[in-house]
């Protein structure tokens, strides 16, 4: 077998190469280029330097969206692990209907994005109006509210998914021990159940916190960054500088963001990675 694999692995891995160079590799090595240019089409470009690069930290709607982004992932990435990893805990406890919960839970996370924005959108617009309140579009505290209960709705229960098989790797052995010892059920928590799940704290962290930057679909079906892009988050705004405005300028300039974008992303990921590893423990 091991013969076979040393012969015939570049037949297996050289397909799934090729595309993803084609599909991601190149791509992303053209669009960095393009971040230097003025153009209209990817054929007729004019070389500007660091001059989209200025135009996007003087952009004052990008300035706003990187905030609103900020913010919106600070409070969703809390909300979705803490209420996670509670639900985890209660689906852990050997209660009855525990799998027909968990497949509840999970199922928000099966729906597109772009429909599910458009369903929270009809029933936050019904709540709001009964309550005689500003509509989404109308408010950006309540596109932001809407926003993060539309995230955390459709995250938790994937989240929730990872936390209970990280709690169920937790040795029973060690617990009993710390029961034995006299440790109460706070302890067991804090000091056992948490240290020993920080590899699925890393992961779900990771995943809320780039799926909340990268956030898209859901933000323009709920509120289309309305009122006047008070709503409009990095990955709306990317799209609406590249594709909304006219004059060769935008392009690269959306460009531009594009790549930011994705360097503040990377960042930030592995200052969390780093930060969340640093917390994990060895079984």
């Amino acid at each position: 077998m091991q013969k076979a694999i040393s012969k015939y692995w570049p037949v297996f891995v050289l397909p799934t190469l090729l595309a993803f160079i084609i599909g991601f590799i190149w791509p992303f090595i053209w669009g960095i280029y393009l971040s230097f240019q003025r153009f209209t089409t990817v054929s007729k470009t004019t070389f500007v330097g660091l001059q989209n690069y200025i135009s996007v930290f003087s952009d004052e709607t990008f300035l706003h969206a990187f905030s609103f982004t900020a913010a919106f992932t600070v409070v969703s990435t809390v909300l979705i692990n803490v209420c996670a990893f509670a639900i985890a805990l209660v689906l852990t406890r050997g209660i009855r209907g525990t799998n027909l919960f968990r497949t509840v839970y999970f199922m928000p996370n099966l729906i597109g994005g772009i429909l599910l924005g458009y369903i929270w959108q009809i029933l936050l617009n019904g709540v709001l109006a009964n309550l005689q309140k500003p509509l989404l579009a109308l408010d950006a505290k309540a596109g932001f509210v809407g926003l993060v209960i539309l995230m955390c709705w459709q995250q938790i229960g994937y989240m929730m998914i990872i936390y209970v098989a990280g709690l169920q790797s937790v040795p029973g052995d060690l617990i009993e021990a710390a029961k034995i010892d006299g440790a109460n059920d706070r302890e067991i928590l804090f000091k056992i159940k948490i240290p020993m799940v920080m590899p699925s704290v890393t992961i779900c962290t990771f995943l809320t916190l780039t799926n909340s930057f990268k956030l898209f679909d859901q933000n323009v079906a709920l509120t289309a960054g309305e009122p006047a892009n008070a709503s409009e988050m990095l990955a709306l705004n990317i799209y609406n500088t590249f594709y909304g405005r006219s004059g060769a300028q935008w392009k690269g300039i959306g460009q531009a963001k594009a790549v930011v974008f994705f360097l503040v992303v990377v960042v930030i990921s592995l200052i969390q990675l780093k930060f969340t590893r640093s917390k994990e423990v060895q079984q």
